[in-house]
């Protein structure tokens, strides 16, 4: 089964540059100032125009590539349509920018509303719930003090303000671009409905961060809704994607490079996230918080600017095996959860 995971190319996009993956579609790159330090977007030829997936974050780096792409690749016709798959910053962060010019704003409702709202809500410190939020995880006093001093992170630092106006786009709809068909099937747990786009006239899948090879997108857990259960979310729409999927299907990933083998890929993120589970629950025979839960989720401590990615992940897996009465929980005396293996 190793070979079961095919990559038709061994290398992006050069910045600025195009790769014509099939006919009327073209791949490009963006940076992002993280570990993952890239994010894929596409533009699909509709004849007199471009409709363009993703958008990258909002700033003078990027809009300069966008710039030096509609005059380069692009520049046979113009944007007049985006279409935005979920509503992190890496794909809706110059949507409002491609708004201003006139284009239109293809998404889910969830994502426009999310997005709309977050980069709104700009907050010049860490609010009540966050900071409960980080105390239930078990995130000691001195790293909590740090949080509350410190400017946290905004959408508004990243995402382009967003006008009012969207098309929205549901489960079961079907999005005519690049001479193509495209079915609409959402999946969920990394981001509300997020959006992927199945070809019905040949084997090209929209994939977003919902199908991504080689890493699994994060799946987490975060103040505005403490309890949630994204990973049951994020392993329901993985097994519901099964039935649709066929080797030879060559999905255009958000982050990575495009991949054939999706049924084995659909195999393996589950499978991924359910032998986390199971070291998890071996680790939590001993009472343990949230922030001590990274070795056994991750295979190693974490870190720096990774620490908050992994805390709300591990909350993630800790409310999935809570929801299935295989652990509990109990306050301890300093306000932090402490999980237990029923």
């Amino acid at each position: 089964m190793s070979n079961a995971i095919h990559h038709p190319w061994d290398s992006a996009p050069e910045e600025g540059e195009a790769i014509e993956i099939a006919g009327g579609i073209l791949w490009m790159r963006l940076p992002l100032p993280m570990a993952l330090d890239h994010v894929n977007i596409y533009a699909l030829d509709d004849g007199d125009g471009w409709t363009v997936v993703d958008t990258g974050m909002s700033s003078r780096k990027t809009k300069a590539i966008w710039a030096a792409l509609i005059a380069g690749p692009l520049a046979a016709k113009p944007v007049r349509r985006l279409i935005v798959t979920h509503h992190h910053p890496d794909h809706i962060g110059l949507a409002g920018w491609f708004q201003a010019q006139g284009v239109e704003l293809i998404t889910t409702r969830t994502a426009w509303l999310y997005a709309r709202m977050l980069v709104l809500d700009e907050q010049p410190k860490a609010t009540p719930e966050a900071m409960l939020f980080y105390q239930r995880a078990g995130v000691d006093a001195a790293a909590r003090a740090q949080k509350a001093a410190e400017r946290p992170f905004n959408f508004a630092d990243v995402v382009d303000a967003m006008p009012q106006g969207f098309t929205r786009i549901s489960e079961g709809d079907i999005v005519t671009a690049g001479g193509r068909r495209w079915l609409v099937r959402l999946g969920q747990g990394h981001a509300p409905d997020h959006a992927t786009l199945w070809s019905m006239d040949d084997a090209l899948i929209i994939g977003g961060d919902q199908l991504l090879p080689g890493i699994s997108a994060n799946i987490g857990v975060y103040p505005t809704e403490p309890e949630a259960d994204p990973l049951g979310e994020w392993l329901d729409s993985t097994r519901s994607f099964a039935p649709h999927a066929t080797a030879d299907q060559l999905v255009l990933p958000g982050h990575k490079l495009p991949f054939t083998g999706l049924p084995f890929r659909l195999v393996q993120l589950a499978e991924n996230h359910e032998s986390a589970l199971a070291r998890l629950l071996g680790h939590l025979r001993q009472p343990h918080t949230a922030a001590q839960c990274f070795v056994p989720l991750f295979k190693r401590e974490i870190t720096g600017s990774q620490h908050g990615l992994a805390l709300v992940e591990a909350v993630a897996h800790l409310n999935y095996l809570l929801k299935r009465g295989l652990v509990s929980r109990s306050l301890d005396g300093e306000g932090a959860w402490i999980w237990q293996a029923s």
